[in-house]
């Protein structure tokens, strides 16, 4: 790690033009400030600056563009891919701004760049409110939102950035500006699927929807020696389904003592799900896919919906080692089923799942060219988790997610999922593909508001400038 890059008295001028905390690498809290959800991501930065609201984050990005600091944005930290750390540079950290403020008449939410989608289900709950989240409580609001936001309500109300009304956000120029459908359209459009690339981003403005206390709810598991069998009965099953449906399945061993007392070294095909409407029509909706063999476990019911947005919580713990990618599938034809089958049996971890995301609904009526996402128009996303505990256990891992990949793609036209890519190893080539038709307009924004790429730690976009 570079010690020369700013010096005592700058860092010393920072601390004193800021409210949040400055933490250097002689902090004794400099570790634990560091390390993201990630446990792969190992990275050091010059500096952190914990910020406490807007003013803090204005200063921040005036000090990296004047020293010319490389910047890294975190908000949850919770990306796969960890950019909310960088090495030697400095990290803007939103982790302290997690504020949610709801207006219930408007059916609308503010929420701070460092919340995470606990911090809003909390909030909105209390008036039977929620914004389109994903399916871990602990993800962070930034990062899913920009990436498109894949949750459990996606096929009746759409991505998590399809619910923005508007973003407040601080440009590389240290200007800050409301980006909206009336204002700065350009950058909004970009905002929802194009990444971090644009600015920081101090506080989301969301539209609400009703859903909740409780809603019905799928969560069953089959024994995968049935997984294609199963698989081909949950194809026919979506062909149907109404918009209030939204499930994915997930294949591997899933070692559970409590929860699976008589099957814990068994490879399992889970399938989960909610209804997003009255529960007793859910819970009718849902049945069939409680149905399709003797299942192993079935947890099935009716649930508080902010309890259910944690059931997943506690499989992805801090510190973990985690590698995923994505493809965007065309179909789920039998050979694909076995494909999925086969990589299943060879994960060389238990906890690593191979997972399908039925999408269509409300993900595909927001015209591709009215945002920035990718992928609207296919009918599943293919997951590809790499979960494991031993670092000494990487490469295997990390070879079975690019293998298992490499082999999907003839079921798919190439494209990803950026919320879930592993690192940024595949390069321009593969941001260029996640966005399709959208990314010559996407250059076009980078350049106009980071034309010098200051906001480089993501899913990049490169300025022509």
């Amino acid at each position: 790690m570079s010690t020369d890059l700013v010096t005592d008295q700058q860092i010393r001028a920072l601390s004193a033009d800021v409210l949040g905390a400055v933490v250097r690498p002689t902090d004794a809290d400099y570790d634990d400030s560091r390390a993201v959800w990630n446990g792969m991501i190992d990275k050091r930065p010059a500096l952190i600056v914990r910020c406490t609201g807007v003013a803090d984050v204005v200063r921040s990005v005036a000090f990296a563009r004047e020293n010319d600091l490389l910047v890294a944005i975190r908000g949850g930290g919770h990306n796969v891919a960890g950019t909310a750390v960088c090495d030697d540079g400095i990290v803007i950290d939103l982790s302290e701004m997690t504020s949610v403020r709801v207006d219930p008449d408007e059916r609308t939410a503010r929420v701070s760049g460092g919340a995470r989608w606990v911090d809003v289900d909390h909030e909105t709950q209390l008036f039977g409110l929620a914004a389109p989240g994903g399916v871990v409580s602990d993800t962070g609001v930034a990062g899913l939102t920009l990436g498109g936001g894949i949750g459990h309500l996606r096929r009746k109300y759409g991505l998590s950035c399809d619910s923005l009304r508007s973003v407040d956000l601080v440009t590389a120029d240290g200007e800050f500006i409301t980006a909206s459908e009336e204002e700065h359209a350009d950058l909004f459009w970009a905002l929802r699927g194009g990444g971090g690339n644009f600015g920081v981003v101090t506080s989301f403005e969301f539209d609400l929807y009703p859903v909740g206390p409780d809603v019905a709810t799928c969560l069953v598991f089959y024994p995968a020696d049935q997984l294609v069998e199963c698989l081909r009965a949950y194809r026919e099953y979506v062909r149907s389904a109404s918009t209030e449906v939204s499930t994915l399945t997930f294949a591997g061993v899933l070692p559970d003592e409590e929860l699976f007392p008589d099957a814990v070294d068994v490879p399992k095909l889970g399938i989960m799900g909610c209804y997003a409407g009255p529960v007793e029509e859910g819970l009718e909706a849902l049945e069939p896919l409680r149905e399709f063999a003797d299942p192993i476990a079935d947890f099935s019911g009716v649930m508080p919906y902010t309890e259910f947005q944690q059931l997943l919580d506690e499989d992805y713990p801090d510190g973990m080692r985690y590698y995923w990618k994505s493809l965007y599938l065309d179909g789920l034809s039998d050979q694909a089923l076995e494909r999925i089958e086969h990589w299943v049996d060879v994960a060389p971890s238990p906890l690593s799942t191979v997972d399908v995301w039925h999408l269509g609904g409300a993900i595909a009526d927001v015209g591709l060219t009215e945002s920035a996402f990718g992928g609207r128009q296919a009918p599943f996303l293919l997951g590809v988790e790499g979960n494991w505990e031993d670092a000494d256990a990487d490469e295997e891992n990390v070879a079975w997610v690019r293998d298992c990949l490499d082999d999907m793609r003839e079921f798919s036209d190439g494209s990803v999922y950026l919320n879930f890519p592993g690192f940024f190893e595949d390069g321009d080539e593969m941001i260029e593909t996640a966005f399709g038709a959208a990314y010559e307009r996407l250059v076009a924004v980078k350049t106009e508001y980071d034309p010098a790429n200051l906001f480089r730690v993501n899913q990049n976009v490169t300025p022509t400038a």
